[in-house]
């Protein structure tokens, strides 16, 4: 009952928002000044997940996301970005699980967390963002090989883009939410490029990065679990992380009436003399911009122990992390104009002793 409660006063306050005659926020139409420059948007997510995992009882749960974003255009260059999730004390998920025994309000205020804090001062055709940002590295397909899809980068960023390159570097640190005992900061020196290439029917990206991790071995787990790297008996990091992504992507418009997307992705741990190697082949056909479109997307991937740093990157494939090779397949369809509707599926083996682990995730998602 909870659950239904929760659900109908979280659509209830997105209908208010929405339908709120003085101010659109998404839209200055004829509105005073200091409207014209807020913006709002945000979504809730509603999830039914089943995992299956050898050795373990199968796990069925309900869960929810809630994402919102207010922003302010200080001035023409300078934009406020701000947002809140659920999802508190988890840099790699805004999910929540409902409960029986607890209240209302365990399941959303307390739950809440500053997921962006920053300023974008733009200007020509770069950018530079201080404080915590949105997800900004370019990944092919969004893949979540080496960074998760809700990972926030806490730093400086600069980003350039043109109609045939872009750029990103940036020095930011690891949010920790708790500081165990002996625990180092660790900071994060990023640099990526990509080229892009105009075919007639086609476009092709081609791109390398390279993410230093500073202060990893020997130092603590930032989020209380390394997610599959390797630790000592002390639980603490027994290698560096200097990450060197290497991808190529091929964009199609139009493939069986739809557009078309494929791409590899490889990522190499430099700094570690074994299991360093992780790599993944996607594929994407179609698209949800209309109400009624519908978009499928199949990956393999294989990711070493220490491949990766297993704290940043996908929270949802083998169960999270690194040391895991397997297949995902998804789909979205855009059944109304603010209303998606998705299932994920993933079915992989879980390090050397190839233990079965399978996922499912059913999805509805309503945006304001």
């Amino acid at each position: 009952m909870k659950k239904i409660i929760l659900s109908i006063a979280t659509i209830a306050t997105m209908a208010t928002v929405s339908t709120a005659s003085p101010v659109d926020v998404n839209k200055g139409e004829s509105k005073s000044g200091f409207f014209d420059r807020i913006h709002a948007k945000g979504d809730l997510r509603l999830r039914h997940e089943i995992i299956e995992k050898d050795g373990k009882d199968d796990k069925n749960r309900e869960r929810y996301r809630f994402r919102f974003n207010l922003n302010a255009d200080i001035t023409d260059n300078i934009l406020l970005e701000t947002a809140v999730s659920s999802g508190k004390g988890n840099p790699t998920s805004g999910n929540v699980s409902f409960k029986d025994d607890e209240n209302i309000q365990d399941y959303f205020l307390d739950e809440l967390k500053l997921d962006i804090a920053d300023i974008k001062y733009s200007f020509d055709n770069s950018w530079l963002r201080v404080g915590k940002s949105k997800h900004h590295i370019y990944r092919p397909i969004k893949t979540q090989l080496v960074w998760d899809n809700d990972i926030r980068l806490e730093g400086i960023n600069y980003g350039y883009k043109n109609s045939d390159t872009m750029i990103r570097v940036g020095a930011n640190r690891v949010h920790r939410e708790e500081e165990p005992t002996g625990s180092e900061n660790i900071n994060i020196l990023l640099a990526q490029y990509v080229h892009t290439l105009k075919l007639d029917s086609s476009k092709v990206n081609l791109g390398a990065g390279y993410y230093y991790y500073d202060g990893v071995k020997g130092n603590t787990t930032p989020y209380g679990s390394a997610k599959g790297n390797s630790l000592d008996s002390a639980n603490l990091y027994t290698q560096d992380y200097g990450i060197l992504e290497l991808f190529a992507e091929v964009k199609y418009k139009d493939l069986l009436g739809m557009p078309f997307k494929s791409a590899l992705t490889i990522a190499y741990n430099t700094l570690a003399d074994s299991d360093n190697l992780g790599y993944d082949i996607s594929a994407q056909l179609g698209d949800t911009k209309k109400v009624g479109d519908l978009k499928v997307n199949a990956t393999y991937r294989d990711v070493a122990k220490d491949a990766v740093y297993g704290a940043h990157n996908d929270s949802d494939f083998s169960g999270g992390g690194t040391d895991s090779n397997g297949y995902y397949f998804k789909g979205k369809y855009k059944f109304a104009k603010n209303v998606d509707i998705g299932a994920w599926f993933n079915w992989s083996r879980l390090g050397e002793t190839n233990i079965d682990y399978h996922r499912t995730q059913l999805d509805v998602i309503l945006k304001f």
